[in-house]
């Protein structure tokens, strides 16, 4: 039996369009970097506590809750490249908006701003993502989304490095969102130009018979949207204070911390990510997330009761453990979804709101405690849960068909 193509799908290649959304995971990615250093940045500048800073991630991410929905409406209305353009628009707008948010220099405004941004990220992923499932065969959709998210890591990595050399130095904030903003809308103007193919009818016809084969999947795509609730938290929690957790637990500075974050975390959390979307060739995705669930565990349990050395030994392991998870759950719970892919991934991406609930959760108990180290039992809850929902039987496009399980 010929092996699957990862971009070849009944008769037609999809690489170029492939290579055309994956270029905008990096954008998001970055948005995402450095927000991680505005945490840090934001509690020395304007005097205020950890779970005061977590609200520029509850901005960002709250967003995501919010805006989902209108953005799956976008995409079905007017399709996967208009979803993006908007998203573009947005997160240029938010941007530029740190220009009167340094004049005014006001914490509110710059929540504001990251809200706008949130929004745009927002309907870029409820576009990006399900579109690069469908660019090539049902049963490489994981691998595909994997390498897409590769880019996304590079963003990760450039994200905290640019803006803790430039935050920590005395450097204005607007300067990287300024950049940033200005490079998005030329992203946008040059998209509204081209014309981009738009497989998904032909695959949710492949797919219509299986969903009404198999109506228990609806229960397996509400643990799917649970399980990415989870993740986003536990990883938003973990980018949030790990700056604040090197300098009481490792006793490292912040631009120190900053630059482990980029080049130790980041680094690991890319070449993780790359690397899954090459295994999953070979070994079932389920199988590859059950594994990273189980090394997140034992590293955060390590970050819990450790310090020194041996929890950023941890906190790297936890981060290529990381690497594929939320690409690999996402498809996984859109395989779930049959001919819904758009409602479910607006569904899904609502999900990422997570991201907004625990940073405050875990502020509020290092404020309390006054130990970060306890406020990581959060993440470690969560990876409990991924590694049950990875656990799961599930089954492949083909042995749908077939009645067999993966």
């Amino acid at each position: 039996m010929t092996k699957p193509s990862i971009f070849r799908y009944e008769g037609h290649n999809y690489l170029v369009p492939f290579l055309i959304i994956s270029s905008l995971f990096f954008m998001w990615g970055f948005a995402h970097g450095i927000l991680e250093v505005l945490n840090p940045h934001f509690q020395e500048s304007f005097h205020i506590s950890k779970a005061m800073s977590a609200l520029t991630q509850a901005a960002v991410y709250g967003a995501y809750f919010l805006m989902a929905l209108p953005a799956g409406w976008i995409i079905r209305k007017w399709g996967y490249r208009r979803g993006v353009i908007t998203g573009l628009v947005l997160f240029g707008i938010g941007a530029l908006m740190f220009i009167p948010g340094s004049k005014i220099n006001s914490f509110y405004f710059f929540v504001l701003s990251l809200f706008v941004i949130g929004c745009g990220l927002t309907c870029l992923e409820t576009s990006a993502n399900p579109y690069t499932t469908v660019l090539g065969h049902p049963d490489k959709a994981e691998s595909r989304i994997n390498l897409s998210q590769s880019l996304n890591g590079i963003g990760w990595i450039v994200g905290p490095l640019v803006g803790g050399q430039l935050l920590f130095s005395g450097v204005n904030i607007a300067i990287p969102y300024v950049l940033v903003g200005i490079f998005v809308l030329s992203v946008a103007l040059v998209l509204s130009r081209i014309k981009l193919p738009d497989p998904r009818r032909a695959h949710e016809a492949d797919t219509n018979e299986k969903v009404e084969e198999k109506p228990m999947r609806v229960m397996a795509f509400g643990f799917g949207m649970l399980t990415l609730f989870l993740y986003v938290a536990a990883q938003t929690g973990v980018n949030s204070f790990f700056i604040n957790y090197a300098e009481e637990s490792i006793h490292i500075e912040k631009q120190t911390a900053s630059l482990y974050l980029a080049f130790g975390g980041m680094g690991l959390f890319f070449i993780g990510r790359l690397a899954g979307g090459v295994i999953m060739n070979y070994i079932q995705p389920r199988l590859v997330l059950l594994a990273c669930a189980i090394l997140t565990f034992v590293a955060t349990l390590i970050v819990v009761v450790c310090s020194g050395t041996l929890s950023l030994i941890a906190f790297f392991a936890l981060y290529l453990g990381e690497s594929i998870m939320f690409p690999t759950i996402f498809s996984l719970a859109l395989r779930d979804a049959g001919t819904k892919t758009k409602l479910a991934s607006s569904l899904l991406i609502m999900t990422i709101v997570g991201g907004a609930v625990a940073p405050v959760i875990m502020g509020y108990i290092a404020d309390t405690t006054g130990s970060m180290a306890i406020a990581f039992l959060i993440p470690l809850v969560c990876y409990g849960v991924i590694g049950g929902y990875a656990a799961m039987p599930r089954y492949s496009s083909t042995d749908v068909k077939r009645g067999l399980k993966e």
